[in-house]
């Protein structure tokens, strides 16, 4: 981030009134987890100071993803939990809480989730999603004569073959990658062996863990699962790329928002949380990050529209999957996609 960028977020949360509050005494210190790069950067700069401005409280920065704060969860027990409120893909935040270590969420406590789109209360109350970064099919423009319509389009055209890019099954993505294909040529999302069926008859492809865009870029992919603000950012690198809205549907990128049935700073948690789905929060993420607000009360501005295309009525294109499904079978699917695709 520039420094430039960094004044940027602090004018507009002062703007917003989420740093006009006196500071008060800092008593409570809430650890908060995130993920590195920029997204600690903001944090660090822009959206921990207003919360403590908001709040009073200090805030400690967790540096991870939801593989590490799981495994630092499970280490301490459900009893004694190193954090208050975790932020992290549904397909963890869905294992943790069957384990036990999330607790019903009390509404009362969390205004803001009363203007959340249906998509971001799919946990019958139990979380929220305070992120979404929607998944459509990218493309190179320059180099694919038809452009992709549905993700069938994967099969049924010959431009591209030999060139299609997938995330593997370690990403959620490529979780939800199996679900999808499960849906489209099967039963439903259950149906896992239509699901690689089709990866099967898909033929060779290129697999990732988190990376398409050096594939695409380098023109070794021309066709991939992209979320769209990735594709915002390519562009702006020059890089001749779209991204449509399948016919299917969307899957998605997802941060959701959960309360520790044992935190310690169990009150803190909860305002820290509100604070995260208010519309000035939310409507500052998209413009940083380029993710869809889930508070359905955010605007997106004509200025930005090109790079948060997705938002109000296309909120109900994206897909939700049954995570607890995958997080039970995990083993056995990992196995066979690593028999199956080439």
């Amino acid at each position: 981030m520039t420094r430039r960028q960094t004044l940027a977020g602090m004018g507009a949360l002062a703007a917003a009134g989420l740093m006009g509050l006196p500071a008060r005494a800092q008593a409570k210190t809430l650890v908060v987890p995130t993920l590195g790069g920029v997204w600690e950067q903001y944090w660090r700069s822009t959206v921990a100071p207003a919360f403590t401005k908001q709040s009073g409280a200090a805030v400690t920065l967790d540096v991870g993803n939801g593989r590490v704060w799981g495994a630092n969860l499970r280490a301490a027990g459900v009893a004694k939990p190193p954090y208050s409120i975790v932020m992290t893909n549904e397909v963890f935040a869905s294992g943790l809480r069957k384990e036990g270590f999330f607790e019903k969420l009390d509404l009362s406590k969390l205004p803001n989730y009363a203007d959340l789109y249906p998509l971001a209360k799919k946990t019958d109350g139990w979380g929220a999603i305070g992120a979404v970064s929607p998944i459509g099919i990218g493309y190179r423009t320059d180099l694919v004569k038809m452009p992709p319509k549905s993700w069938k389009d994967l099969w049924n055209n010959p431009e591209f073959k030999g060139r299609i890019g997938l995330y593997n099954f370690a990403n959620s993505a490529g979780k939800m990658e199996l679900l999808l294909f499960s849906k489209i040529f099967g039963k439903d999302q259950y149906d896992v062996d239509a699901g690689f069926a089709a990866l099967e008859k898909l033929g060779s492809v290129i697999q990732v863990d988190f990376n398409l865009s050096t594939g695409l870029a380098s023109g070794e992919i021309v066709v991939a699962p992209f979320d769209f603000g990735e594709i915002a950012r390519l562009k702006k690198q020059g890089l001749p790329v779209d991204c449509i809205i399948p016919e299917e549907g969307m899957i998605m990128f997802d941060q959701t928002i959960n309360i520790l049935a044992n935190a310690p700073e169990k009150e803190l948690a909860y305002q820290y949380a509100n604070f995260l789905l208010s519309p000035e929060v939310q409507g500052m993420m998209a413009k940083e990050f380029f993710i869809s607000p889930t508070n359905s009360k955010v605007v997106i501005p004509a200025e930005l529209k090109a790079d948060v295309p997705i938002s109000g009525a296309d909120m109900d294109k994206i897909l939700t999957w049954d995570w607890n499904f995958v997080n039970e079978k995990q083993g056995e699917l990992s196995e066979r996609w690593a028999k199956t695709l080439k």
